[in-house]
């Protein structure tokens, strides 16, 4: 490639002296302007040594063939030396002048690209805020993004050793990487094949990035060890704080949850026992009387039973403990077995049901999806007048099934509306007057959140609450056949 380019350089400067040879009464000084501008496309385009080699070659032409005396290398006029030289001169200062804007342009290219490079690593490791899972992808991450044939990350908390590419953890000794976290900058290693960067936090060293046939500068380098340092503390920061968040958040939990449940057994416990004392201190109490409290205390042990059976099943529910198991299911089936589930309390209720049309399968586990549905329809009819009808209604929207339960009793305050889904939050306009948990939404929210779902509700004093949950249509569907009434 070298050969063919002096052979082109050569074959030009040949062709402009024999154009110029051949063109009677041309001016020298066009001559030098057409070598001279030559000269300038070879720096640009080839470097400063072509340039400086055909410049020597040209004003060796421009003096044979263009200076009187034609023909000779000597010149008889002293303003032509002048003419020479400053060819010469200008030739080979516009030729350095050149391959420096060259030189230049080409490092300005390389420094943008590391830029890019530093500015992509940077987005791919500050994306990921777990601290496991981050130090597993930086080696991956930077073989991709800086284009290196291996990596290997060594961090002297732990002795931990993660690697990608051709780099493995067998091609250095702890001990070797443990002294390499403390060399002081980058540094070439196993005889230039690779490179060793440094990690640091703060002054204290943390571990060594091993780079294998680097591509990149050493300010490169050392700018990558000073991001996957600052990648690895915010990850740590993070995750304490989400960790001491999350501990604030139980403790908190836990003192709520131990107010609540200690406000919610008093209540029963202290009819059980004031019930249970009356029957073992009185020696002639009538039938009727021992009836009503023997029924004070099964009732009040059910609600006991319901409160602790809540407690436990939120609590399952918050760790992930609970194993569901979605299939297609017909919201029809669903709402007709909670209803059935709730006869004791809707005895005495109108209860409507209306789907529209020809609704999709729902991905849905029927066991706690009816297990929503009850407990919709027991707040429904626990916070409405026996007079008044509750509403059960269905519908496709877009991917969901909405399914919306309907009464007409004393409604939520807008205040409340977006807090009753909270553990042990009551509505204030009915939580003083209404035996409850505060437990009984929460669950419903967990078990939709669980089956991608969603759960709202819309209300106004005195006019009633339309609670709204949606599950998401089976895959693969057949639709369930029209249903007006159940």
């Amino acid at each position: 490639m070298e050969l063919i380019r002096w052979i082109a350089a050569a074959a030009v400067l040949v062709g402009i002296v024999l154009f110029y040879r051949h063109w009677p009464h041309v001016n020298p000084t066009t001559v030098a302007l057409t070598l001279l501008l030559f000269i300038l496309v070879l720096a640009a385009n080839w470097g400063l040594r072509y340039a400086v080699a055909t410049s020597l070659a040209a004003t060796a032409c421009y003096n044979f063939f263009f200076l009187p005396p034609v023909g000779t290398f000597t010149i008889a006029d002293p303003e032509n030396w002048l003419a020479l030289f400053s060819f010469l001169g200008t030739s080979v200062v516009a030729s350095r002048l050149s391959a420096r804007i060259k030189e230049e342009a080409l490092d300005a290219r390389t420094r943008q690209k590391e830029v890019e490079v530093l500015y992509e690593l940077s987005r791919e490791l500050l994306l990921t805020d777990n601290v496991a899972e981050l130090l597993n992808a930086i080696p991956g991450k930077i073989a991709q993004v800086v284009g290196v044939s291996g990596v290997l990350l060594f961090l002297t908390d732990g002795e931990r050793i993660y690697f990608s590419g051709t780099e493995d953890g067998t091609t250095s000794e702890t001990a070797r990487l443990r002294e390499l976290s403390y060399l002081p900058a980058v540094t070439s290693i196993c005889e230039g094949q690779k490179d060793a960067v440094p990690l640091r936090a703060g002054v204290r060293p943390r571990g060594v990035l091993i780079l294998q046939n680097r591509t990149v500068s050493n300010e490169t380098l050392e700018a990558i060890g000073g991001l996957v340092s600052i990648s690895i503390d915010r990850a740590q920061a993070l995750e304490d704080v989400s960790r001491s968040k999350a501990a604030n958040a139980s403790e908190r939990l836990r003192s709520v949850m131990l107010d609540s449940i200690t406000h919610e057994l008093r209540t029963p416990l202290t009819s059980i026992k004031a019930s249970a004392t009356t029957l073992l201190s009185s020696t002639s109490m009538k039938e009727d009387d021992r009836h009503e409290l023997l029924t004070v205390i099964d009732e009040e042990s059910d609600r006991l039973n319901r409160l602790v059976a809540q407690a436990v099943e939120m609590s399952m529910l918050d760790t992930q403990e609970v194993h569901m198991s979605p299939s297609p299911q017909a919201i029809a089936d669903l709402i007709q077995h909670a209803r059935e589930d709730c006869d004791g309390v809707l005895s005495d209720r109108d209860v409507k049901t209306q789907i529209r049309e020809r609704l999709p399968l729902v991905e849905a586990d029927p066991v706690w999806i009816e297990k929503v549905l009850r407990n919709l329809l027991e707040n429904a009819a626990k916070y409405s007048s026996v007079t008044q009808p509750i509403f059960i209604s269905a519908e496709k929207r877009n991917e969901f099934v909405a399914v919306s339960v309907a009464d007409r009793g004393v409604g939520i305050d807008t205040m409340d509306q977006a807090l009753i889904f909270d553990k042990f939050y009551r509505a204030s306009t009915h939580g003083k007057h209404v035996p409850g948990t505060g437990m009984g939404l929460a669950i419903c929210r967990a078990i939709l959140e669980a089956h991608h779902g969603t759960i709202g509700v819309t209300s106004q004093i005195g006019q009633g609450s339309v609670f709204t949950f949606t599950l998401p249509v089976a895959s693969g569907d057949t639709p369930q056949i029209k249903v007006d009434e159940l």
